[in-house]
C-alpha cells in the first residue's frame, strides 16, 4: 500500500481497500467465524473499563522500553487493554490492534484512542516484514512464524496466558466437576519455548472485586460459560460471586 485516496487505501498496482463507516479496514479474504459476539464483548468492555485487567496492562507497561514503539495488539477484541496501555505510556507510540471479530473491532473504533483497528487473519497478517517493535497478545492464539516475520530484530513479544486459578471462583461455580474444572497451561508454555530460547516468565496475580451490577457480565465476558456442562447460575449464586482471582503469566521474549 502506498497512499490513501478518499476513503480507500491504494496499493502500487492500483488495487484498493475501502475504510468502512466505522473507520476500520477489513483484510479478510473470506468471512471469519468467531463466537465472540457483541453481547460478550460489551460485557467484557464493562469489566475492563472498571479495571479487571489493569494490573496486567500496568505490568506490560513496566516491561516495555520507555522510548516510542510501533505496537501491534494481537487479537485486540474490543480494544480497552490497548487504549489503557497507550494512556499509561504517553510516548507517541504508533499502535494497531486487529481481531477477527467484527463486533469487537467495531467497539474498538468507538474508544477515545489514537490506535488504529482492523479486521485481519492471524495466519496471514497484512503487515510488512519487520514492521513492529512490540507485539502484545492477551489471551489470544499465536502464529509464531508470522510474529517473527513482522517483528523487528530485537523486537519484543509479550504473551499473556491464564494460570490454573484464573477466574477460579467462576470456574468452580460453573463446573463443580468434570474436565472443565481445571486448566493447565503447560502445553502453551512449552510451545512458546520451542520457538524462543530466551523466555522470561512474569506472574501477575490479584483479587478483583466485582461491582454488584456487573456480576452477570462477569459470566458473559468469558468463554468459560460456553461448555455444554456449564451450570446456569441462579441470582442467588451470582450474589456469591463478589470477587474473582486473576492469575496469569506474561511470557516475554525478543526476536532474534
Amino acid at each position: 500500500m502506498e497512499k490513501v485516496v478518499g476513503n480507500s487505501l491504494v496499493c502500487e498496482l492500483g488495487h484498493q481497500i475501502d475504510f468502512n463507516k466505522h473507520g476500520y479496514l477489513y483484510f479478510l479474504q473470506q468471512g471469519g467465524q468467531t463466537e465472540y459476539d457483541a453481547a460478550m464483548l460489551s460485557a467484557r468492555r464493562k469489566l475492563l473499563t472498571v479495571g479487571l485487567f489493569r494490573p496486567i496492562v500496568e505490568k506490560i507497561n513496566t516491561l516495555m522500553p520507555v522510548t516510542a514503539q510501533t505496537i501491534l495488539d494481537v487479537g485486540s477484541g474490543e480494544g480497552t487493554p490497548l487504549m489503557q496501555l497507550l494512556n499509561l505510556r504517553q510516548t507517541h507510540d504508533v499502535a494497531i490492534g486487529f481481531d477477527i471479530s467484527k463486533p469487537g473491532v467495531t467497539l474498538a473504533t468507538q474508544l477515545a484512542t489514537d490506535a488504529f483497528f482492523c479486521i485481519a487473519d492471524l495466519r496471514r497478517l497484512p503487515f510488512n516484514d519487520q514492521t513492529f517493535d512490540t507485539l502484545v497478545e492477551i489471551f489470544s492464539p499465536s502464529d509464531y512464524g508470522e510474529f517473527q516475520r513482522i517483528l523487528k530484530p530485537k523486537g519484543s513479544l509479550y504473551k499473556v496466558i491464564p494460570n490454573a486459578r484464573y477466574l477460579g471462583e467462576l470456574r468452580d461455580m460453573l463446573y463443580p466437576s468434570g474436565d472443565h474444572q481445571t486448566y493447565d497451561n503447560s502445553k502453551v508454555v512449552a510451545l512458546f519455548k520451542q520457538h524462543y530460547e530466551n523466555v522470561i516468565e512474569h506472574r501477575v496475580t490479584y483479587q478483583f472485586e466485582i461491582p454488584t451490577n456487573l456480576r452477570q457480565e462477569m459470566v458473559l465476558m468469558t468463554p468459560l460459560h460456553w461448555g455444554k456442562d456449564a451450570r446456569q447460575l441462579t441470582s442467588d449464586q451470582l450474589k456469591q460471586l463478589t470477587k474473582i482471582t486473576v492469575d496469569v503469566t506474561i511470557l516475554e521474549t525478543k526476536n532474534g
